[in-house]
């Protein structure tokens, strides 16, 4: 049974982030706790780290400490080398190795990508590695600048110098592949290889090898005079700025990086302004060379621009700048997001993520980890695509939100607000935004308007509201983007980063209404704990259910488990456990927990029962040792909104857990509620189980 795969390349530059990110990203829906190592790292200064442990470690929130990540470094290996001793090289990559095997129930190790010194001996030591940590292997290899025979060649020789020293090789990646060769590339890997050796083919994509703003600072050691917190625009095309305005204006391109001395404030000031115009491409930055600063006026003008782009100086003259940002091999860190899931969706999209997986995971992991929950969340809401809409397009948790989302390629979006302020947002945020993939809308200026205020009209005229009333409510960004939901438009809504919850339901209670068999609108928090995934409920909407709304609370939580991948295991949650306790409290709790028994035989409940005896199987067994619920619940139902919303908060500041939610049930068609104090990623989150929640009607 293999813990682990070995990443390893064939030569330089081979697009390896995109195959790790997009292998952390199956194995943790897989897997319940994956790990990440690389033995032999590039040199760092000191007080920084490796940026490829870095982008892993942070964007998958690894519990893994940056030293206990890889073994050594290049320079120190190559010192060992050359004195002979690479055996004590290779006990301590082991030794490191075995410690995070011990922690994990997989580890993806990534291979060397070595430039300069040491090029020469990579390949011979990535399968001396993996030889002696005895796991399997994935080749990558790029195409660029390969015929189709070179390439195919090139991979074929790493293969058999695994094969030769008895490495499994589960599978060959041929990357950077023009996307019109992706066939041709395919069908002539399979003929070259054994049937075992699952192939895959991953087109070049020119947003990922763009560099940004921020590698131009780094690799040129520059001075950031304007717009630091942008310094992740990418850099589209870049050309020298020399001669007039007027004649250099017709070269620029979108995302175009204008190089320029630092004195020529024309060329400056003249894409500053084509950057604001409409007529004109997005300018991703400018660079002044010649160490030359424009003078305090220029300086004070660029300051009081509504749009800033970043602007840097740099040591050395237009012609040797250009040719070094030429020459820059672009790389994904961990403050790009964007790149990381671009990087990921690309892989999903063009590899067999369920193949893989059957060739690196030999074993089954018990239960719902948080990170196989969210990772499922996110596929299940692609298989499906639904469309969202996010009435609050004047926040800029949203609009980033949004940006998220649609790098991720997971849900159809529109959003209600002004066009051009939230074009004039994007940019000030420093994001991309596809406004080609998302509807913007203007109620009061959009064509649905009228038909929407008739709409409510005629639902709500029988509770003495006026067309007059119904126009004005359809400006309301709730009713809305309630009513798109009600007519079809979209198939859900999450709203409340800007409103009140009252305010993000009540349009829905009004004229979405509860479904057929249900008397409650209630929600459930999925509490993403350290090895589990609970569901509460209901922490956001009854102050004070009765017995039988609380019986629907627990039959409806029951379902959304099991719609969630959950299996549901119900705990009626009071202050006493079994018989022994009395009042009108704990009698409550009996009397819904019968009424779930009468209506829902096939479930699993208990109640009433305390919190301990419900999630901890000492305590379970010890009060209630017949129950198949005590110790191991999965669904908490909680008396009343007092104990319900102090307790997921206090579980979830407690523990370091992830709450996602609430979501709402009970609804003829699903609107979400987010709190005013959301985070960008509760909103992805929140967006996604709205999606999920739209395929089930």
């Amino acid at each position: 049974m293999s813990k682990a795969v070995y990443i390893a390349t064939s030569d330089q530059n081979s697009g390896k982030s995109i195959i790790t990110l997009g292998l952390m990203s199956i194995l943790i829906g897989k897997t319940a706790k994956v790990g990440y190592f690389r033995p032999i790292i590039e040199d760092f200064v000191d007080g920084e780290v490796d940026n490829h442990i870095e982008t892993v470690l942070s964007y998958f929130n690894l519990d893994i400490h940056f030293e206990d990540a890889y073994a050594i470094t290049k320079s120190k290996l190559i010192k060992k080398k050359n004195k002979g001793k690479i055996g004590e090289v290779l006990d301590l990559i082991i030794e490191k190795y075995k410690k995070l095997e011990e922690r994990f129930d997989f580890v993806l190790v990534e291979g060397t990508s070595f430039t300069g010194e040491g090029t020469s001996i990579e390949l011979d030591l990535n399968v001396l590695i993996a030889k002696n940590l005895g796991i399997p292997t994935i080749i990558i290899g790029s195409g660029v600048g390969k015929t189709l025979e070179e390439l195919v060649d090139s991979l074929y020789l790493v293969y058999d110098s695994f094969k030769v020293k008895e490495v499994e090789v589960l599978s060959v990646f041929a990357n950077k592949v023009q996307p019109e060769n992706i066939e041709l590339v395919t069908k002539s890997l399979q003929k070259s290889l054994p049937p075992s050796v699952l192939i895959n083919t991953i087109p070049l994509i020119s947003s990922l090898n763009n560099p940004t703003m921020q590698e131009i600072v780094n690799e040129l050691n520059a001075k950031v005079l304007f717009g630091e917190n942008y310094l992740n625009n990418e850099i589209g095309h870049f050309s020298v700025g020399a001669m007039q305005l007027h004649n250099y204006l017709v070269h620029l391109n979108n995302n175009a990086l204008v190089i320029t001395p630092g004195d020529r404030s024309d060329i400056i000031l003249g894409a500053l302004q084509a950057n604001e115009s409409a007529n004109y491409p997005t300018i991703s930055g400018i660079i002044l060379t010649g160490n030359i600063v424009p003078e305090e006026s220029i300086l004070k003008l660029i300051e009081g621009l509504s749009a800033i782009v970043p602007i840097i100086a740099v040591d050395g003259g237009t012609y040797h700048i250009t040719n070094r940002i030429g020459a820059i091999k672009s790389e994904i860190y961990a403050n790009n997001t964007h790149k990381i899931e671009t990087s990921i969706t690309t892989f999903e999209k063009y590899v067999d993520n369920d193949a893989l997986a059957e060739k690196l995971i030999t074993f089954e992991a018990e239960g719902m980890t948080p990170k196989m929950f969210q990772y499922n969340m996110v596929k299940r809401a692609r298989q499906h695509r639904k469309h969202i809409v996010l009435p609050e397009g004047n926040d800029d948790r949203i609009i980033i939100a949004a940006s998220r989302l649609l790098a991720m390629d997971v849900v159809d979006i529109s959003i209600i607000g002004d066009k051009k302020q939230i074009e004039s947002k994007v940019t000030e945020l420093g994001i991309s935004l596809d406004f080609s993939k998302v509807n913007i809308i203007n109620p009061i200026e959009s064509e649905l308007y009228e038909d929407y205020a008739n709409t409510y009209y005629e639902l709500r005229k029988a509770k003495n509201v006026s067309i007059t009333m119904a126009r004005d409510l359809m400006e309301d960004v709730s009713y809305f983007g309630t009513m798109m939901v009600y007519k079809g438009h979209a198939d859900g809504m999450v709203s409340g980063a800007a409103h009140t919850t009252q305010h993000t339901i009540l349009p829905a209670l009004q004229f979405i209404k509860t479904k057929p068999n249900s008397s409650v609108v209630s929600s459930v928090f999925f509490m993403c704990l350290e090895d589990r995934v609970s569901v509460f409920g209901d922490c956001a909407i009854n102050p004070n259910p009765t017995a039988e709304q609380l019986a629907e609370i627990a039959i409806s939580s029951a379902e959304s488990s099991s719609a969630f991948g959950i299996e549901p295991k119900i705990a009626m949650l009071s202050y006493s456990s079994g018989a022994s306790g009395k009042g009108d409290e704990v009698d409550k709790v009996r009397t819904a927990t019968e009424i779930v028994k009468q209506k829902r035989p096939d479930l699993k409940i208990e109640g009433p029962i305390q919190y301990d005896a419900a999630v901890d199987r000492a305590v379970g067994k010890s009060k209630m040792p017949d129950s198949e619920v005590a110790g191991q619940a999965s669904v908490l139902i909680f008396p009343d909104l007092n104990t319900g919303n102090n307790t997921y908060k206090a579980v979830q500041r407690e523990t370091g857990a992830l709450a996602i939610g609430p979501m709402l049930q009970g609804l003829n068609k699903p609107v979400n509620d987010l709190s005013r104090g959301c985070t960008v990623d509760d909103i992805i989150n929140t967006v996604v189980i709205t999606a999920i929640q739209a395929q089930g009607l």
